[in-house]
């Protein structure tokens, strides 16, 4: 009907991060597949009835239902080899395969989505909702989402910061904590690598150290960060418990690179916005959006933690980023990755664009076997960090490589913890 539509989309980010995904995620299917060599994925308890599960949700079970087939005809049915095209990270292959067996492919399958924006305006300018529209029509960047892992620790240092007057050098013993969990019941959350303490609060969100984490949420509260984590823009629901410093709770991609766009532009978020205005054959605009923004920490606050992220790359888990990815530039971020290596995630901030990464199966309970291979700094940061490298090589975007700007008035926060231990 004449209508043009708007989008804030950029067509050239877009085949970038598109790209990115392609590149790493059949690498690391390769390594995942290698991960389960000589166990079934679906003999562990979690996993138990996953496959019946993926039958009985299928087009084809549906269908044979509609037909009047018993379920003896339907399961023999998906035991009986067929003609299908089914997705490959090498392209779509038509096969032979028992239905049945289709289902465990696709429940083995790692997706993975990126969405890439603005902080400033607002204006998305890639989402990459699933690795194949075509083969999967779900979108993992607004309407799916998953445990968040330690992309939300930075949302309890920033409580810490920004309400109870810590400093990033302010020391910790980095030893196991208990918190009351609310329930009547103690939480003590198991630590992974801890580094033995004191450290600086700067260090433990560089090297994400559980039990310093905990501390700070220790110090703060379980309501003081849900309320935080809540104004951040995260629509997903988050109980006032003490396990969302480590991330316990579910978000989507869209939310928190939202919620991160905070720490970027010193302190005011801004609704993530990917459609402009609609208009008609003759011009005239019938739809038009603007988006969202409020005030939700002050601008120190804001730029301590951008500071805080720059070190998780600098020194702490995101550090590939520099010598495997050349990406030298001041970038800050933060890995995630949740129970059982079941999501790995990144979240990566530059001064003109923030960045959020999930790698996962379709199931949670179809994980990685080893942290090592299946942490966030091994299945989603690669997949920024080839992004950003292509961003950055196409001039005609522009995207600068300088630091983030402080504060109008100056920092008031030491920010090199260095200069305590000075003579």
């Amino acid at each position: 009907d004449g209508l043009k539509i708007y989008t804030t989309i950029n067509s050239r980010m877009q085949k970038y991060a598109e790209d990115a995904q392609q590149e790493y995620l059949k690498t690391l299917q390769v390594s995942f597949n290698n991960s389960w060599k000589g166990r079934d994925p679906f003999n562990f308890k979690e996993a138990k009835g996953l496959i019946d599960q993926g039958m009985r949700r299928s087009d084809r079970y549906q269908s044979l239902k509609a037909e009047g087939k018993n379920e003896e005809e339907i399961l023999q049915d998906f035991r009986t080899p067929a003609k299908m095209s089914i997705f490959s990270w090498k392209g779509e292959l038509d096969t032979i395969m028992r239905p049945i067996d289709s289902i465990k492919y696709y429940k083995l399958l790692l997706r993975n989505s990126l969405m890439s924006m603005e902080p400033q305006t607002g204006y998305v300018r890639a989402w990459v909702g699933g690795i194949n529209f075509s083969h999967f029509k779900y979108d993992q960047v607004k309407v799916g989402t998953r445990q968040v892992g330690s992309t939300a620790k930075p949302f309890t240092y920033a409580v810490a910061i920004g309400n109870a007057g810590f400093s990033p050098c302010y020391m910790v013993d980095n030893l196991p904590v208990s918190i009351d969990a609310g329930d009547g019941t103690t939480y003590t959350p198991a630590a992974y690598k801890p580094i033995p303490g004191p450290i600086t609060l700067k260090k433990a969100l560089a090297h994400s150290q559980n039990n310093a984490t905990m501390f700070v949420m220790k110090q703060v509260g379980p309501t003081a960060v849900s309320t935080l984590i809540k104004n951040l823009g995260i629509t997903s629901p988050v109980k006032a418990i003490p396990s969302n410093a480590l991330g316990s709770f579910e978000a989507s991609v869209y939310d928190m690179v939202g919620a991160y766009s905070v720490f970027v532009n010193h302190g005011i978020w801004t609704e993530p916005i990917y459609l402009l205005r609609i208009a008609d054959k003759n011009g005239n605009v019938i739809y038009e959006r603007k988006p969202r923004i409020k005030v939700v920490i002050d601008e120190q606050t804001a730029y301590v933690m951008t500071d805080m992220l720059k070190a998780v790359v600098q020194e702490g888990t995101a550090r590939r980023l520099t010598w495997k990815y050349n990406l030298t530039n001041p970038i800050g971020g933060k890995t995630g990755t949740t129970d059982n290596n079941s999501d790995g995630w990144f979240m990566g901030i530059t001064p003109e664009l923030v960045t959020g990464v999930w790698t996962g199966a379709e199931d949670r309970a179809i994980h990685f076997t080893l942290t090592n291979n299946g942490d966030g700094a091994t299945t989603a940061l690669p997949v920024f960090g080839l992004y950003m490298q292509k961003v950055y090589g196409d001039p005609a975007l522009k995207y600068s490589k300088g630091d983030f700007p402080p504060p109008k008035g100056g920092i008031t926060t030491v920010l090199d913890c260095a200069e305590y231990t000075k003579q």
